[in-house]
């Protein structure tokens, strides 16, 4: 139950807000997308301006809602109705955010606890790659987390935008 004077950020929320940044394509995974039954129910977003998305072009934030058994389950994501937004901050947002660089982080594992909900976090398996997470954002996570997602998906639109080939040239 939400206390008056907090408010929590749905999964939907988060869809809409990504989803309505420029060139961006959401992606719920189902058998209809030929998802594998592990990730069917979890959302990608992908910086994807041109509707074609390669298949090799990952994800720049992702909606996880269960754990991945014998992969990825230290945030006890199959508790009722918690999901982790997952955010690819990059080396150096990363560091600010969580005190030291990516690469170190296996060494601050312990630190940290990945349940713990409405907490900005180092991702539990993706932290040595700039990714961090927040479970079940709130009062204390929602507006830093948009603010991260617009950041997450102006970098990707950078780094893609650079790699096309401008017109006129070969």
């Amino acid at each position: 139950m939400i206390e008056e004077g907090t408010y929590a950020v749905t999964q939907d929320d988060i869809v809409e807000f990504v989803a309505g940044l420029p060139g961006v394509a959401a992606e719920t995974a189902s058998e209809a997308t030929g998802a594998p039954e592990i990730a069917w129910g979890d959302t990608f977003f992908y910086y994807d301006p041109d509707g074609d998305r390669p298949v090799e072009r990952l994800p720049f934030a992702t909606i996880v809602i269960k754990d991945y058994d014998g992969f990825d389950t230290a945030s006890d994501l199959n508790r009722p109705g918690v999901f982790r937004l997952n955010i690819a901050v990059g080396r150096k947002k990363f560091e600010e955010l969580v005190g030291h660089p990516p690469a170190a982080h296996a060494d601050h594992r312990a630190d940290f606890d990945y349940t713990v909900t409405d907490r900005l976090l180092p991702h539990p398996v993706y932290a040595a790659q700039g990714w961090i997470c927040v479970l079940n954002p709130s009062d204390a996570t929602a507006d830093q987390a948009r603010s991260l997602l617009s950041e997450a998906h102006a970098r990707e639109a950078e780094r893609l935008d650079r790699r096309r080939p401008k017109p006129g040239r070969a």
